[in-house]
C-alpha cells in the first residue's frame, strides 16, 4: 500500500511555478509600468502625440494700398484728347509721313494731297505782288518828279513869268501821280490777298497734327481720295486717329450706394492687367455729374500721377480709392503676414512656421504695420505657411493638422 501512496504525492517542482518565479514577477511587473510609462510619455510629448488642428495662413507681398482702400471699381484707359484728324478739301493722297504709334508735334505735317495746282497758284499770287511793287516803284517816281515841277511851275506863277495853262497841266500831272502811286499800293494790297488765299488753299492740302500725341490707326493710303467728313462715298473720312497720351486717364464705374466714399481729388492707385508687377498713384480727376440709369453706377475719371510709356489707351485697369495718400516708396509691394500670426517672447517676435506637418518656432524681424497685416522684414519668405493665433498648448516640434473651412 505504501509504494502506491508514493506514487500519489504531488511534488513541488521548480521551474514558472516555482519560488524562482514568485522572485520574478516583481521585475516583470516594473518593466510592463517602465513601458506603459514610455508610451504615455510618446503619446503625450512624443511621435505618438496626436496632430493638433491648427489654422495657417500664407507669408505673401501685399501693397500698402491695402490697408488704406476704401473702395475698389474697375474701368478703362482712355484719352480725354482724341481726334479723327481728316483733311480740310477733297483730294487724292500724296504723302503718308506717320503710322501707327508714330509720336507727333503739334503742327507737324502727318500727310500731303496733290497739290502742284494750288502751289502754282501760290506761286502766281507772289509774282503778282512783286510786279505791283515794281508798279508803286515806277508810280511814286513819277510822283516825286511831278511834285517837283508842281512846286517850279507854282512860284512861276505867282511871279507871272509862267503862262496858267502850263501850270494848270502840272497840277494835273501832280494829281495823276498821286493816283497811280495809290493804285500801285491797292494793287499790291489785293495780291496780298490773293496770295493769302492760294496760301490757305494749299494748306488745307497738307493735314498737320492738332496737338502733341501719338498716332493710333491709320486709316487710309497713299494714292487713295480722302475728303472733309468723308463728303464722296468712295473717299475716306479721316486719315490718322490719334490722341494725346498726357490726357490718359482711367473712367471707373463707381456704384451709386458707394458714392459718398468717392470725393475729387482724392488719392487713388490704379492696377493695370497689362502691368501686373507695378502699380500707379492716382487722383479722383473729376465725378461725371450724372448717372447711368441701366447699371445706377456714376463714371468717376481718375488721373494718373506716374507716367510710364507702357500705358495705353483701352487697356483694363482697377482703381483702388484711398483714405490718405501713398508716398513713391508704397506703390511696390511688401512681404506681409497677419499681425495675429506674429507673437512676442522674451522681447523677441515669433512665429510657429508649417514644415512637414509639425510647427518650427522662427523668430521673425517685423517692420511697419499695414492695417491688419504687419511687414516682415526677415525670418519668413514669401509663400510660407505659419500658425495663425497659435494655442499656448503649440511647442516647438509638435505635429499639427491645418484646420479646415
Amino acid at each position: 500500500m505504501l509504494p502506491d501512496l508514493d506514487r500519489l504525492r504531488i511534488e513541488r517542482i521548480e521551474g514558472k511555478f516555482g519560488p524562482g518565479a514568485r522572485r520574478r514577477w516583481p521585475l516583470f511587473t516594473a518593466i510592463g509600468l517602465i513601458l506603459l510609462l514610455g508610451l504615455v510619455a510618446l503619446y503625450l510629448w512624443g511621435p505618438l502625440r496626436p496632430a493638433q488642428e491648427v489654422f495657417t495662413v500664407a507669408v505673401s507681398r501685399v501693397y500698402p494700398s491695402q490697408a488704406y482702400t476704401l473702395l475698389n471699381a474697375s474701368g478703362y484707359v482712355v484719352p480725354q484728347r482724341k481726334a479723327s484728324v481728316s483733311s480740310k478739301s477733297t483730294g487724292r493722297l500724296a504723302y503718308l509721313g506717320v503710322e501707327e504709334g508714330s509720336r507727333v508735334k503739334k503742327g507737324q505735317i502727318m500727310a500731303a494731297l496733290e497739290n502742284e495746282d494750288l502751289v502754282a497758284q501760290r506761286n502766281q499770287a507772289e509774282a503778282q505782288i512783286r510786279d505791283a511793287q515794281a508798279a508803286l516803284a515806277s508810280a511814286e517816281a513819277e510822283l516825286t518828279d511831278a511834285k517837283l515841277q508842281y512846286e517850279r511851275y507854282k512860284a512861276l506863277v505867282e511871279q507871272e513869268l509862267l503862262a496858267r495853262q502850263e501850270f494848270d497841266s502840272a497840277v494835273a500831272r501832280y494829281q495823276k501821280a498821286q493816283a497811280q502811286v495809290a493804285a500801285a499800293k491797292a494793287r499790291i494790297k489785293a495780291s496780298q490777298e490773293a496770295l493769302a488765299s492760294a496760301q490757305a488753299t494749299l494748306e488745307y492740302s497738307y493735314i498737320r497734327s492738332p496737338f502733341d500725341g501719338v498716332v493710333l490707326t491709320k486709316n487710309a493710303d497713299v494714292g487713295e481720295v480722302v475728303a472733309p467728313f468723308g463728303a464722296a462715298a468712295t473717299a475716306k473720312a479721316s486719315v490718322v486717329t490719334m490722341a494725346d497720351f498726357d490726357s490718359l486717364m482711367v473712367e471707373a464705374d463707381v456704384a451709386e450706394a458707394n458714392l459718398d466714399k468717392v470725393r475729387q481729388g482724392q488719392p487713388c492707385e490704379i492696377a493695370l492687367d497689362a502691368i501686373p508687377d507695378q502699380r500707379f498713384r492716382g487722383e479722383v480727376h473729376m465725378i461725371v455729374p450724372t448717372a447711368d440709369r441701366a447699371k445706377a453706377t456714376v463714371m468717376t475719371k481718375v488721373k494718373f500721377l506716374d507716367r510710364d510709356e507702357r500705358i495705353l489707351p483701352e487697356m483694363s485697369a482697377k482703381v483702388a480709392f484711398l483714405s490718405q495718400p501713398l508716398a513713391e516708396g508704397q506703390v511696390v509691394p511688401r512681404l506681409a503676414v497677419s499681425k495675429e500670426a506674429i507673437f512676442t517672447r522674451n522681447g523677441k517676435n515669433w512665429a510657429f512656421r508649417v514644415e512637414n506637418n509639425r510647427a518650427r518656432l522662427v523668430e521673425v524681424q517685423v517692420g511697419e504695420a499695414m492695417g491688419e497685416l504687419l511687414e516682415v522684414t526677415g525670418g519668413l519668405k514669401e509663400g510660407d505657411r505659419v500658425v495663425l493665433k497659435p494655442p499656448a498648448s503649440l511647442k516647438a516640434g509638435d505635429r499639427v493638422r491645418p484646420a479646415e473651412g
